[in-house]
């Protein structure tokens, strides 16, 4: 594996980081400078990245070749993303100086300002630590990911600082071979000599030959576009020393590598005149690899090499709203970051379940499909396991005949591996070999489903072998190294003293509850008690989900994180369930509270909304405006109190059978409501 440590990219922004941490440092307390100087700097990223855009809309304008067009109308979409984001920093750097807050401003326009002081004092940086330590950070960073993502490392890792001198011989070859010049100090590669030798330049995409908008992609600087070279096509080998940069000497003065030669000076120092596979990603066809298949069949050319490398997988870009992630767009999800809402599993199996040579999207909704197939995938390992366990215990008593279910498996399982096979065959395509592979999953799991009793249970062995063929194929793809399906190792059947130590603890522990409970005489209820608390807990910590079946429990191992989560989404459910059953019980008896309340009124109380007096006898004698009530309007107004007598006649029976019996159901709705609200705030 190739570290390119030196390049222009890396020394820009490492030059940049470190004047950018000096300017904050300069700045402390002094919002006024950073304001006027942030302004400064967005409004001239501003116009040079007007530019940009200006100049990629005229070139795609001028194209008529398709693919090329094709390709520069991908460069506009980022270019405009670009300028998007520098509009957004403005507006950013005015809501922060609004709020007066000093490293809101310094980060709103960070990049803009980081240019604009790298172009008034970048040549001042000259400690060359600088460099190493910002390349250093990031290389070990991304060895620190690949681990998380259970990525091996490689055999043999080559840093470009470290292979200085393989590097300069190998530009020297090249210009002795009559296909490299000098010009001010640098070195350049002649494309048109090349091409006169007998070799066929841009391999990868002839289309993009010509183009300097594609071809300058990874040059900063104006360095492509520099009058030092003969033909627009040239690149450069070898850069003279510049101020700001790192250097070393070679028989052209001090400098450094140009961008592709280092890759092609590392790998021929390692894996000589041939490589067979060359890996990257698609965006790295042209200029890049181009460049360094040119320079390696250059370097070789006397020993007749006219074909450096055998294959290229080129893959395909992992995008965000149509466009790659990227750094320079801002658009990137953080291995890091990916990890805190994803496992390492689900992201291997995200790249799995898509074609590897394609564009694809990090996304909610494929994450939710890995997290189906992952969840599919583990459902089998377990179920496999619980049934072999099962049938292992009949032994001999259980019958080894193979019937049509076990033919039919066995049928399933050597289609899918001639499936398998010829995916992989066909450009390695993993989408479907896993879509093959996910077919037997949901034929081992009907099988399994069809079994029962003694006389038809699973076949052991035929289930090893179904279970054997799906862990090699996962294996091939990565997705068992260091990443189990269950808690613990499927293979693993004498533990040692340390590993039984937990199990027989819980074990102990569960032998004495249930014994003292005996001893107490306690009832079934403690009991059963203890035994949910060992199913949600202890076993829980213990990797094991303890599923209680009509015949009896089955346990399978699962990943102790996720049986928490369960566990407690099931405590939720029961807490709402218990919440819901007690608001009922609270509805239910203020109902009852409010009928015996109307039925305890009197005349003079219940009509009182209606009637302005009453008698001794509390009839109704005036309307509600004062008025006597004379006729049938008293008439009425006697049987209402006559109704309401009646009615309240039931609650003076309930009273006289059962005294205060009504503040007996307040103190009962009450105790209900503080019920409620314990389990909501539980």
């Amino acid at each position: 594996m190739n570290v390119t440590d030196i390049d222009d990219k890396i020394i820009l922004r490492a030059r940049r980081n470190y004047l950018l941490d000096q300017y904050r440092r300069e700045v402390e307390g002094d919002l006024e400078r950073v304001l006027n100087d942030g302004r400064a700097a967005l409004r001239l990223a501003l116009e040079k990245q007007q530019g940009v855009v200006s100049a990629s809309m005229e070139a795609f304008a001028g194209e008529s070749e398709p693919k090329r067009k094709e390709e520069l109308e991908v460069v506009i979409k980022q270019e405009s993303l670009k300028l998007e984001k520098v509009r957004s920093a403005q507006d950013e750097l005015e809501t922060q100086s609004s709020s007066r807050c000093l490293d809101g401003m310094i980060s709103a326009c960070s990049d803009a300002l980081a240019v604009m002081l790298d172009n008034t004092r970048g040549k001042e940086v000259t400690d060359h630590s600088i460099f190493k330590a910002h390349a250093s950070r990031y290389e070990e960073e991304f060895m620190e990911d690949m681990e998380s993502l259970c990525v091996r490392p490689p055999t043999v890792l080559t840093r470009v600082s470290e292979y200085m001198e393989e590097i300069v011989h190998y530009v020297e070859k090249i210009i002795c071979n009559g296909l490299g010049y000098v010009s001010n100090g640098s070195v350049y590669f002649s494309t048109l000599a090349y091409q006169d030798a007998g070799h066929r330049y841009g391999k990868l995409r002839p289309w993009a030959v010509g183009s300097s908008t594609l071809a300058s992609e990874g040059e900063v600087g104006g360095d492509f576009a520099t009058t030092e070279k003969r033909h627009p096509n040239d690149f450069a080998l070898w850069k003279a020393s510049r101020p700001g940069e790192p250097s070393w000497d070679s028989p052209w003065g001090k400098g450094r590598p140009g961008w592709h030669i280092e890759c092609s000076a590392m790998a021929s120092s390692i894996l000589g005149m041939n490589i067979d596979i060359h890996t990257g990603g698609e965006d790295l066809k042209f200029p890049h690899h181009d460049n360094e298949l040119a320079q390696a069949e250059a370097y070789y050319h006397c020993e007749g090499c006219l074909q450096w490398v055998n294959y290229f997988l080129h893959s395909g870009h992992l995008g965000i709203e149509g466009l790659k992630m990227s750094k320079s767009l801002k658009n990137f999800v953080t291995i890091r970051q990916a990890l805190e809402e994803t496992s390492a599993r689900q992201l291997r199996l995200l790249f799995v379940m898509q074609p590897w040579e394609r564009s694809m999207s990090y996304s909610t909704t494929t994450m939710s499909e890995v997290r189906a197939r992952e969840a599919l995938l583990k459902n089998f390992y377990q179920n496999v396991e619980v049934a072999k366990r099962t049938a292992n215990k009949a032994g001999q008593a259980s019958s080894k005949r193979w019937n049509q279910p076990e033919l039919s498996l066995l049928a399933s399982l050597q289609e899918v591996q001639a499936r398998v096979h010829d995916r992989l065959q066909d450009n390695l395509d993993t989408r479907g070999a896993m879509d093959a592979l996910c077919e037997l999953v949901k034929q081992t799991n009907i099988y399994l489903s069809g079994c029962g009793g003694m006389e038809a249970l699973p076949q052991s062995l035929l289930l090893g072998h179904v279970e054997q063929y799906v862990s090699k194929i996962l294996s091939c793809f990565g997705l068992t190294d260091g990443l189990s399906f269950t808690s613990s190792s499927t293979t693993e059947r004498t533990p040692a003293s340390d590993q039984v130590a937990p199990w027989m603890d819980a074990f102990a522990s569960f032998r004495d509850e249930i014994r003292n409970i005996a001893r107490g005489g306690g009832d079934a209820s403690q009991i059963l008690s203890v035994c949910d608390r060992l199913r949600d807990e202890t076993l829980v910590d213990m990797g094991i989900r303890l599923e209680d079946k009509a015949d009896g429990s089955v346990w399978k191992r699962d990943d102790p994180a996720t049986l928490r989560l369960e566990v407690e989404e099931k405590r939720r459910s029961a807490r709402e369930a218990e919440r819901l059953k007690a608001s009922r019980k609270v509805a239910a008896k203020a109902k009852e509270i409010a009928k015996w309340e109307r039925l305890s009124a009197t005349p003079k109380t219940a009509l009182s909304d209606r009637y302005s007096a009453f008698d001794l006898d509390e009839n109704p004698t005036h309307d509600m405006h004062g008025n006597p009530l004379e006729g049938k309007a008293l008439d009425k107004a006697k049987k209402e109190a006559d109704k309401v007598r009646k009615q309240r006649g039931q609650y003076v029976d309930k009273e006289a059978q059962d005294p205060g019996f009504l503040d007996a159901l307040r103190a009962e709705w009450n105790q209900l409501s503080a019920q409620v609200e314990d389990v909501s705030l539980g």
